[in-house]
Order: structure tokens, then C-alpha cells, then sequence
């Protein structure tokens, strides 16, 4: 099967700031991605069963369902997309978490733009059925601290 192009990759992004979503999905579709988005959890877990994307970005804290059990729940489904978690919350034990259940990246709000077009590329990059980016990337990935 030919490999698809970012034309023809979706990405779910899941972010209950109104603002944010926004300059996040011009950014995500002017560099050529479908973006189809939430506002919640349980609104994404609705459209990531219905749109099966190929990545999830979603927000760590949200109304109604918060990041974690969205991505309890993606990696517990045949075929999970990948995951980004992004976030405000500086504490390095909920940035544990999220790699232990299988987030691909995490990425500390604010963040520059091209970093996130670098971590969605590498991200949709890995091959399928590989390690999460996030447990074995390079330091200089890791965006944490910045």
C-alpha cells in the first residue's frame, strides 16, 4: 500500500480553548492536513471512532472528559491513531503519565508553531506499531522545558 501524504492524513485535535483551536487547526490545514475538531473529550472519543484519524492531538484539561481517559481510551482501541498531548500544567509526573499510556509527544503550551508541525511530522512519520516518540525520543525533542 503506497504510503498517504499529509493530504491525506486527519488530525483530531481536541482543545476546549476556542482561541487556541483555532490557530491550531489554520496552522495544521494551511500545512496541508484535514483537521477535524473538539472541544471535549467525550466529543473527541465520539469523532475518533467515527473519523478514525490518523493523529489525535488533544489537550490535557478539559470540561466534561480531560486528556487521560481520551487517551486511556484511544490505546485501548484496534488500530489507535497516534497521540499528542499538549498542555499549560508544568508538572513532570502528569507528563509521566501521559508517556506511560502511550502518548506519542507532549508538548508544554506555549509553543512555537513549527514545533508543532515538527512533532506532528516526526509523530505521523514513525513507522506503525512503533515505541511512542515520547519514551524514546531524543532530549532535544522533548519540549517540557522550553
Amino acid at each position: 500500500m503506497p504510503e498517504r501524504t499529509q493530504l491525506d492524513k486527519t488530525i483530531l485535535l481536541i482543545e476546549d480553548d476556542r482561541e487556541i483551536s483555532t490557530t491550531l487547526q489554520k496552522v495544521l490545514e494551511s500545512t496541508g492536513y484535514r483537521v477535524i475538531a473538539a472541544n471535549n473529550g467525550l466529543d473527541g472519543r465520539r469523532l475518533a471512532d467515527h473519523n478514525k484519524p490518523d493523529l489525535v492531538i488533544t489537550d490535557m484539561m478539559m470540561p466534561r472528559m480531560g486528556g487521560f481517559p481520551v487517551l486511556e481510551y484511544l490505546k485501548s482501541q484496534p488500530n489507535p491513531p497516534r497521540v499528542i498531548m499538549i498542555t499549560a500544567n508544568e508538572g513532570g509526573r502528569h507528563r509521566a503519565y501521559a508517556e506511560m499510556l502511550g502518548a506519542d509527544d507532549y508538548l508544554r503550551k506555549p509553543f512555537p508553531m513549527d514545533v508543532l508541525i515538527d512533532t506532528v511530522q516526526r509523530v505521523l512519520a514513525k513507522p506503525v506499531g512503533s515505541r511512542s516518540a515520547a519514551s524514546d525520543a531524543a532530549p532535544s525533542t522533548k519540549r517540557d522545558s522550553q
